[in-house]
Order: C-alpha cells, then sequence, then structure tokens
C-alpha cells in the first residue's frame, strides 16, 4: 500500500499532522498502537476548547473527525522498521504488514520511567504529576512536594511554589548546594532527606509521603520529572540526529518539524522538551503543513 505519507503516531501530534495533509487531499496512513501517553490522567487542562476534558474523549472525537477524510487510512499495530527506499520510504509492522510512502512523520511519543516506590504507580496521573501547568491549579493552596529524581528537580521545587506550599524530597538522590538551599528557604520550599519509601493515601488520592524509619509527611500532590525512553528506535533506524533534554533524548528538528534526514519529520514529545497536549499539536500542524510543502516543491 503506497501513501504520500505515513504517521507512525496517532495522539495529538499525529493527528494533527494528518488533518493538515488530509485537507491538502492528500494519502495518508496513520499507524497507531492505542497507547496515549496521558492515558493515565483522568483530566486535560490548558488545552483551548477542551480544559478539563478527558484526554481519551478528545482523541476519540479527533480521530472521528480525522477519519472523516477519505483520503486518511487507520492501521492499528506498532511499527517494527523503516527505511529510505527509493525516492521514498518503507514501513514495517510487527505483524508483517508493508507500508510504503513518499513522506514519513514521526510522532510515536514517550513513555515516562516510574520509580520503583510503593503507591507512585497507582497515583501516577491522578495525584502524581509532571506538569504543574497542566494540574497545579487544580491542587492549588494545598500540601504540595516534589520528588527528587535529578539536579533539575530543585528549580521543579521552586516553580512549584507558586501553586502552595511545597516540599521537596531529595530522595538521596541530591544534596542541594548552600546558595540552593538558601534560595529554596526565601521562596518557602521545605527540604526533607532520606529515602522516600512508600505513598499513602485512600484509592489514588495522596494524603501521605512515608520516608525512611517510618516518617510520614502529609503532602495532597505529588509532582516528579521523570526520565522518559521514546515508544520506537524508527528515528534511530533511519539516522535521525538526536539532541539531549533534561529527561532524555529527543528528535533534532528544524523549524518546520524536519529531521536531519531529508522527508522525514517529527513532532510532539519526541521532538521538544517542553510537553503538552497543546505543544503537540501545535508541532503536528507544522509537521503536516512542511511535509505537503515537501511533496509540491
Amino acid at each position: 500500500m503506497h501513501h504520500d505519507a505515513i504517521i507512525v503516531g496517532g495522539s495529538f501530534a499525529g493527528l494533527s499532522a494528518a488533518m493538515y495533509l488530509a485537507r491538502a487531499r492528500r494519502s495518508v496512513c496513520i499507524v497507531d498502537a492505542g497507547a496515549p501517553r496521558n492515558r493515565f490522567a483522568e483530566h486535560s487542562h490548558g488545552f483551548f476548547a477542551q480544559d478539563g476534558s478527558a484526554p481519551g474523549a478528545i482523541l476519540d472525537t479527533a480521530r472521528a473527525q480525522v477519519a472523516a477524510y477519505p483520503t486518511v487510512t487507520f492501521v492499528k499495530g506498532k511499527v517494527a522498521s523503516a527505511q529510505a527506499q527509493g525516492d521514498g520510504f518503507g514501513v514495517k509492522l510487527e505483524d508483517g504488514q508493508a507500508l510504503e510512502s513518499e513522506r514519513l512523520v514521526l510522532a510515536y511519543g514517550l513513555s515516562d520511567e516510574l520509580p520503583e516506590i510503593p503507591g507512585l504507580k497507582q497515583r501516577w496521573g491522578r495525584s502524581v504529576l509532571h506538569c504543574p501547568y497542566c494540574h497545579g491549579y487544580e491542587y492549588a493552596g494545598q500540601r504540595l512536594g516534589v520528588l527528587a529524581t535529578m539536579p533539575v528537580s530543585v528549580h521543579q521545587a521552586m516553580l512549584i511554589a507558586e501553586w502552595g506550599p511545597t516540599t521537596i524530597f531529595v530522595n538521596d538522590v541530591l544534596e542541594p548546594e548552600p546558595e540552593v538551599l538558601a534560595e529554596l528557604d526565601r521562596r518557602g520550599v521545605a527540604v526533607e532527606r532520606g529515602a522516600v519509601t512508600a505513598l499513602h493515601g485512600e484509592g489514588d488520592a495522596l494524603s501521605a509521603v512515608e520516608l525512611s524509619g517510618g516518617r510520614m509527611r502529609d503532602v495532597d500532590a505529588l509532582f516528579v520529572g521523570l526520565r522518559s525512553h521514546m515508544n520506537s528506535d524508527i528515528a534511530g533506524q533511519l539516522g535521525c540526529a538526536m539532541d539531549e533534554a533534561p529527561f532524555g533524548q529527543i528528535i533534532r528538528t528544524d523549524g518546520m518539524q524536519m529531521t536531519s534526514v531529508p522527508n522525514v519529520f517529527a513532532a510532539g514529545d519526541i521532538a521538544r522538551g517542553a510537553h503538552s497536549i497543546a505543544f503537540a499539536s501545535a508541532d503536528g500542524v507544522m509537521a503536516g503543513v512542511a511535509t505537503h510543502r515537501s511533496l509540491v516543491f
């Protein structure tokens, strides 16, 4: 099956790219494994006209709208490999299905690497959170915590303090320098030393963080900056250049979302350091427009 473009990943970035290519009357195949990164969150915030909506509901609407265009095809599955093939690209799925296209758009997203702390995984996206702009408002004025996972966590704690009284749990990961401790104190951020051993609360709510020795600290929401990894190694197979971001590698792109490999575009969390639905959708729009223009000129 030959298409003008294959989009690997059918979440916010991929669907936004597909919409613009479809409106340009180009044939588009979207390959998606059906596991968006924000599937753990009950609500999404900060995306115009959808504030407070469930991420899955937003995606369902977006898929239906994209599917209404006659030149769009959806394939459920995961891409196993991709390579240059003549003037275009060949893509093979894990089930053996082969697809061909003139252009590729990579939008397969990231997966977060959660710490192995009892009680954390079940609260991820609910009361254990990554982004204050996405979830801080709902916990404003409550008891907030930051779990240190890397040196940048101290800067995260300084930011989180904008939303409420904050404690940083250094978790034996780091020991802030005296000047950093002074700045944390100036911003009203408390520092708790010792390893975090468990999270407690009813259901997926959080009420306390347990530290080594059984010490408990009351917390209503815990923010954590996590390392992440790409959901596919296709960019590496194709030879795309990478950059190192604070939380993991991202694919290097130019202002038009083109990678270092001609006619391969990338959008969404895999191609930028800051992550949100709005950013992913905007990058997808740019990737879709740029992909179309590359087919024309």
